[in-house]
């Protein structure tokens, strides 16, 4: 029977074949744990999942949130769940002991939530924006402020959110209308409006903490004009009770294609002219702050990805070992017995394309936590910096890596139950319309696509690119030990030097002031630099696999030769192919920039 919430072998070869979690302990913040520790949180992880989150996980959807009397009203289930999560501790897990934390590390905590995104990607939100919102605060909030808006946040009655798009502006934040204005007891009235804002009314919580994008009077234009505010739904008193409503008025719910079950809500501030809100660290200095919580949302929102991608592929996989269908093209006797579809050689492809995306994404997702705790706990702070280089530089990627092939993950997975596919019967539509969102969510494929090209590998003269082809070309030096590993190795080498073929001379453009010719197919470059990542990690998890098969119990062979397939296939099929994209790049093809808004 396959397991379809994750894949439990597969995680336990990520985190201790392939990541080295169990070295995390060795590190002072986190020496009071060990393997027996990190196995019983993912233990207690899947039986909440289980138990609480993938029982109402169709129910949400077909029972989306309901707009009554200026409130969102959500189905029973949710509580139950959110509260289960929360007693668990999953809310805190990477805080301190002291704040009443796990003081897990960050890898940890990661697959540990994966398991609630997999079961039940709308329900898991609630608590995905209320970490970030928090540790928002943490970061830059003053004392006052942690202690009214924090430090409920961290006992859970207390939920957060960040409310930045609004009506006109849309990913454009530089054109935000919403205004602050001071008051005399030093709090601020703001007022605007704002759209599109996860979990910003439910019933889950004592209170809703939004953290809002707005511009002071005195703002200048652009994007250093933003400053960022705390606005409760309702207002806090000296003591620490919840007080009167805030002027903060639900306008009404979005209708999605998927993630039903998430409120998506349209916020009014300042109606009455009475909105109070707090002002979070410097004026103006908004939308720095802010990056800390959008660049957590988007990699939380690339696993959710890859998590929707990795249950679509699960459910295919036993329905295509359980499904029988036709004969093998050399099966010529019509009074045969049918075999199951997985001996079909073209539902072969599809699984394995599958296995690739969202294995590959999982990974890739694992090693950003992962690289989170070194930011936090290497030991100098030269080691923590240039980790935060490198996950800066793979952020872009970790979000729409996954957002873009996940998705065409679930796609397969349709595909493979056939008519079954498209019907509400079975999951795996669901998986698709849930996971159609995140392209979009937290900045499209396009924004960061130039990001990445227009910002990151450029960033500090590159540095965090040099690091990540020193890490590639470390790889593929352990793979060439491996002769097995040749062909794999090879086509990400040639990949990798054509990138950076490429980057080099986009980079150019850019300096001679060429900006617009040279980000003009950013997406394409994004594509193929996230295979490039991908592949890396791919043949990593085949070297991994190489030394398991040699070391490893027998019983863990089919484990090991799976892994080693997938790996063929990404490396021998996905990976060669982006070389045409890159072509593009490098003839600086103008055919979308060219294009005329009435040639359409």
């Amino acid at each position: 029977m396959t397991d379809t919430l994750l894949d439990s072998r597969n995680l336990a070869f990520e985190l201790y074949e392939v990541l080295d979690a169990e070295g995390l302990t060795q590190r002072p913040r986190f020496a009071d744990h060990n393997r027996e520790t990190f196995d019983a949180a993912i233990g207690t992880a899947r039986t909440i999942a289980d138990k609480y989150f993938a029982p109402h996980n169709r129910k949400s959807d077909e029972n989306e949130p309901k707009y009554v009397d200026g409130a969102a009203e959500l189905i029973p289930e949710i509580k139950p769940a959110v509260d289960a999560f929360l007693e668990a501790g999953f809310l805190n897990a990477t805080r301190t002991f002291e704040q009443g934390g796990m003081q897990m590390p960050n890898l940890l905590s990661q697959a540990c939530f994966a398991h609630f995104q997999s079961a039940n990607a709308a329900t898991s939100s609630y608590a995905m924006l209320t970490m970030g919102a928090a540790n928002l605060i943490e970061a830059f909030g003053n004392d006052e402020q942690k202690q009214r808006f924090l430090q409920p946040m961290i006992e859970g009655r207390f939920f957060g959110t960040m409310a930045l798009t609004e009506p006109h502006a849309g990913s454009s934040l530089s054109d935000i209308r919403t205004k602050a204005e001071p008051a005399e007891d030093g709090s601020y009235r703001l007022k605007g409006n704002k759209v599109y804002i996860s979990g910003g009314d439910h019933p889950l919580s004592d209170n809703i903490v939004h953290m809002v994008l707005a511009k002071l009077p005195d703002a200048p234009p652009g994007v250093k004009g933003i400053s960022l505010f705390i606005v409760p739904k309702f207002l806090v008193n000296d003591d620490g009770s919840v007080g009167a409503r805030n002027d903060v008025a639900l306008a009404g719910l979005f209708h999605k294609m998927g993630w039903r079950g998430t409120t998506s809500t349209a916020l009014n501030f300042g109606e009455k002219g009475e909105c109070v809100g707090y002002l979070v660290g410097k004026p103006h200095q908004g939308l720095s702050y802010m990056f800390q919580m959008m660049n957590e949302a988007r990699i939380g929102v690339g696993m959710g990805a890859t998590m929707l991608g990795y249950a679509g592929y699960l459910y295919s996989l036993e329905y295509a070992r359980d499904r029988p269908q036709g004969r093998l093209p050399d099966g010529k006797d019509p009074s045969s017995a049918q075999v199951a579809i997985v001996e079909h050689t073209d539902i072969k492809r599809l699984l394995l394309t599958q296995k690739a995306y969202v294995e590959g994404a999982f990974d890739l997702g694992l090693y950003a936590a992962r690289l989170f705790d070194d930011t936090e706990t290497l030991e100098t702070e030269e080691q923590r910096r240039t980790a935060l280089e490198l996950l800066d530089l793979l952020t872009p990627i970790v979000k729409s890596w996954p957002s873009e092939f996940c998705l065409k993950a679930n796609e397969h997975a349709i595909q493979i139950l056939g008519g079954a596919g498209y019907t509400r019967e079975y999951p795996v539509e669901q998986y698709y319309r849930d996971n159609r969102l995140n392209p979009i969510h937290e900045g499209t494929h396009g924004i960061q696509s130039l990001d990445l090209l227009g910002r990151k590998v450029a960033m500090n003269n590159g540095a965090a690119l040099k690091q990540l082809s020193s890490l590639i070309q470390a790889t593929c030096a352990r793979a060439s030990e491996y002769d097995s590993l040749n062909a794999l190795r090879e086509p990400l080498e040639k990949l990798h030097a054509h990138i950076g073929k490429v980057t080099m001379a986009l980079l150019g453009d850019m300096g001679q002031g060429k900006i617009n010719q040279a980000l003009a197919n950013s997406a394409l470059y994004l594509n193929t630099f996230g295979h490039m990542v991908i592949g890396w990690r791919w043949l990593e998890q085949a070297v991994c696999a190489e030394r398991g098969l040699a070391n490893g119990k027998a019983s863990d062979a089919d484990f090991y030769r799976g892994k080693l397939q997938a790996a063929r296939f990404f490396l021998t099929w996905e990976v060669p192919a982006c070389h045409h994209a890159l072509s593009i790049l490098e003839n600086r093809d103008d055919t979308c920039l060219e294009m005329q808004n009435d040639w359409f």
